[in-house]
């Protein structure tokens, strides 16, 4: 059985290069979540895919779309982990300091993260459990944050496949079990 992950297409809208508040950091992500896409080809390595989990947000919708021909499933459980500020107020701070104390606050469980790593774990659990379950090759299409977390799950599981850091956009990944 084989298991694709495949990151979305690349979103057009930059990160901020100026210092930005807690306000401007949740309008940034929600101008993320609805911005654009770069659409390029997507190299399948030759596997033909019987089922294509997705993402609902649009970027992975639209990916997936280009990827897979059949029904594609679209599912909330693969969305991204949504970021709250830690800091609140008119507090200025460079994107990458508010992303670094975030993710510290949602790793050690701080209550300004709505969802906390357990809830991420058992949501990408829930949605292996399904592609696992048919016993057909599956295609997933999602998210960066989500998907490292996925790798750990499937080499949990058995499955063998690349190592990343931070998947690229638009390229697959495929784990394997025999």
């Amino acid at each position: 059985m084989k298991i694709g992950l495949l990151r979305h297409f690349k979103v057009t809208l930059g990160y901020p290069k100026k210092l930005v508040s807690s306000q401007e950091l949740l309008s940034w992500q929600r101008e993320y979540n609805e911005s654009e896409i770069e659409e390029t080809e997507i190299e399948l390595l030759g596997q033909n895919w019987n089922r294509c989990y997705s993402s609902d947000l649009d970027r992975a919708r639209r990916t997936a779309e280009k990827a897979f021909t059949g029904k594609i499933i679209y599912l909330e459980e693969l969305r991204e982990m949504a970021i709250y500020p830690l800091i609140q107020g008119n507090v200025r701070l460079p994107l990458s300091l508010h992303i670094f104390l975030i993710r510290m606050a949602w790793l050690l469980g701080h209550k300004s993260q709505k969802e906390g790593k357990i809830e991420v774990v058992q949501r990408i659990n829930q949605v292996l459990d399904k592609a696992i379950a048919q016993g057909e090759d599956v295609l997933i299409v999602g998210h960066g944050g989500i998907m490292i977390f996925m790798r750990k799950e499937l080499i949990k599981r058995g499955f063998s496949g690349p190592k990343f850091n931070r998947p690229e956009n638009a390229k697959l990944y495929i784990f394997e079990k025999e």
